[in-house]
């Protein structure tokens, strides 16, 4: 299966040189990548707060937001109504639940570093992709 559903915290690894970005690279190489059309305010909303830690400026945030761009992300649409079943069932916010949500419809494994996200999707099912470094 090549197609894996990416999101915010792998996206900010990789975008900012985290750590993590190398072997998400790796994982990602050749796949079809997907993500729930609110991938983009999420990773708006991680930036933001980082702003508000003093942990980052709004000049490498910029330079970060060019890199997400390049990446060959297909953005879908989620459907709300198994969101939401999965939000209730896993006991997870809504955001979250649109990748696992995301999965299901595109046959997907899932991509996260997000550790709560990780055990949901699992859970529920749904293959994940482990970054081990």
């Amino acid at each position: 299966m090549n197609n894996i559903v990416i999101d915010a915290s792998s996206i900010i690894a990789v975008i900012l040189g985290e750590p993590e970005r190398k072997r998400l690279i790796e994982l990602t190489a050749g796949c079809n990548l997907f993500a729930p059309s609110s991938l983009a305010c999420e990773i708006g909303n991680a930036f933001s707060a980082m702003f508000k830690k003093k942990r980052l400026g709004l000049r490498t945030v910029l330079t970060a937001i060019d890199a997400y761009e390049q990446i060959p992300i297909q953005f879908k649409d989620i459907d709300l109504k198994l969101s939401l079943e999965i939000a209730h069932k896993t006991d997870i916010y809504a955001y979250d639940a649109y990748m696992i949500a995301c999965a299901v419809v595109h046959k997907a494994r899932l991509l996260t570093l997000d550790k709560d996200l990780c055990g949901a999707a699992k859970r529920y099912n749904v293959d994940v992709l482990e970054v081990k470094i």
